[in-house]
């Protein structure tokens, strides 16, 4: 049988088992006021996922927050007394017989267990999916919401068959039974929300779902980091990461030092280090819709501009992520060898991330959609910091990155080297067009997270529902 078929039979076999087992079992109590959220992916790196959570337990809601716990969540995440995390078990494979049927045999055991979990929680009024990963989690949420009488709503952040393509090829056959899936299942949604007027449209064109555009947004807590806290966080990362340090080892330095800052001996006060390097940040999942090389290539070229002569800082680039390239970036980055430049490539906890963006000095996003339809939640965080971002060129990044006004688009390694030279000639003294762009967006008061779910999510809910 081909592996569109034993797709199909699973997803057959999954309705009639949850069907059977609620004639078998007594009437839950209805489940107004209660809500699952769920990602089949690790939920401390499902940002989004997260803030769903919270907003509906600031509204009143009493959340199961389901998926996997490998990295921590945010703390407000476990201090909210009405979010339970729901954990779903890894599962460990081995790897016997044929690719294509691990690959099948694997989507129907996660699909059994999904379903399994989804259906030990109390009964929800919502489940809220992210797809994705949709393969099977949209036909398990179906399937448990056909159970409960729930109402499923799916956040479309980009489409899983393109980002399998990155690995497969478009016309790989689960490449098109993974599309085909994504249009079917997609279609028995009740509501759909997605990350951009671009998804939107396709999603109505290609796939007939009528979706709401719920841009990413900031939370409150990413906003310009004061410079106590800064230093606070500078000694911290200085424990353990060399970049962090200061440049020269002296018995005459200051007993608090960094690289960036220092306290004042005569006040007590932090104060920035004279001559300070630039801090250049980048957060990554280490994926193959991120190409690295090309930020290391355009450091090569800012290291080219520094010998020169040209009146540039030192650079600490800082990349931030975990994922199943890292090693082989970090392996590249250990065959560099720059007098001018420093690289670390940290795991942050949750609550540095946004001290750290609101400490830096520029962003620089390597994001390229699979679909050319969704938007990098890095570069909405780092605006949420007041900090300018050079983006790589895609085609719907116009939606967020504005080129000139709130950062710089650029296409290439040689640009990306073009663009910092620029930004940080002068560096910190001339007040050029990276004081410019922080200034622009200090005045573009965005809306926040909050704000914009409240306008756009809870009308879907039903505020007494």
């Amino acid at each position: 049988m081909a592996a569109g078929g034993w797709v199909a039979l699973a997803g057959v076999a999954l309705v009639l088992a949850a069907l059977l087992w609620r004639r078998h079992r007594a009437p839950a109590p209805g489940g107004a006021g209660r809500v699952c959220v769920a990602v089949l992916g690790d939920l401390g790196r499902s940002p989004r996922m997260q803030y769903h959570a919270l907003s509906l337990a600031r509204h009143g809601r009493d959340v199961a927050l389901l998926g996997y716990l490998r990295d921590r969540p945010h703390g407000d995440v476990l201090r909210s007394g009405r979010i339970r995390l729901v954990p779903v078990a890894e599962l460990r494979w081995l790897a016997v017989g044929p690719k294509l049927f691990q690959y099948v045999v694997k989507v129907i055991v996660q699909a059994i267990q999904l379903l399994y979990t989804m259906l030990k929680i109390e009964q929800p009024s919502y489940i809220l999916l992210q797809n994705p990963p949709g393969l099977p989690s949209i036909a398990v949420a179906w399937v448990a919401c056909l159970f409960w009488g729930s109402k499923l709503i799916i956040d479309w952040h980009n489409y899983g068959y393109t980002i399998m393509s990155l690995s497969h090829g478009r016309n790989h056959p689960l490449v098109q039974i993974a599309k085909w899936y994504e249009k079917l299942f997609g279609r028995l949604s009740d509501y759909n929300l997605c990350v951009t007027n671009a998804m939107k449209e396709d999603l109505w064109v290609n796939c007939n779902i009528k979706a709401v555009t719920l841009y990413d947004k900031p939370a409150s807590y990413f906003k310009e980091t004061p410079l106590e806290l800064q230093h606070r966080l500078y000694m911290k990362l200085a424990k353990d990461y060399k970049p962090f340090k200061p440049r020269t080892e002296s018995a005459s330095l200051p007993a608090e030092q960094s690289a960036f800052t220092e306290v004042n001996e005569k006040n007590g006060c932090v104060i920035k280090t004279r001559g300070r390097p630039a801090l250049l940040i980048s957060s990554t999942s280490w994926t193959e819709d991120e190409d690295f090389s090309v930020l290391l290539q355009a450091l090569e070229g800012y290291e080219q501009y520094i010998s020169e002569g040209a009146e540039l800082p030192s650079l600490v680039c800082v990349i931030t992520g975990k994922g199943p390239l890292k090693d082989y970036y970090n392996g590249l980055i250990s065959q560099l060898h720059f007098k001018h430049i420093q690289i670390c490539t940290p795991w942050l906890e949750a609550e540095d991330y946004p001290l750290l963006l609101g400490s830096a000095d520029l962003g620089v996003c390597l994001h390229k959609s699979s679909s050319g339809l969704d938007l990098p939640m890095k570069v909405v965080d780092m605006f949420g910091c007041c900090l300018p971002v050079c983006a790589i060129h895609f085609e719907c990044l116009h939606e967020l990155v504005k080129h000139n006004e709130n950062g710089l688009i650029f296409r290439d390694a040689n640009e990306l080297a073009e663009q910092l030279k620029m930004l940080f000639l002068g560096f910190p003294t001339l007040e050029g067009k990276l004081h410019n762009f922080r200034k622009n967006l200090r005045a573009s008061k965005q809306l926040r997270w909050d704000e914009s779910w409240d306008q756009t999510v809870l009308p879907l809910l039903g505020q007494n529902d």
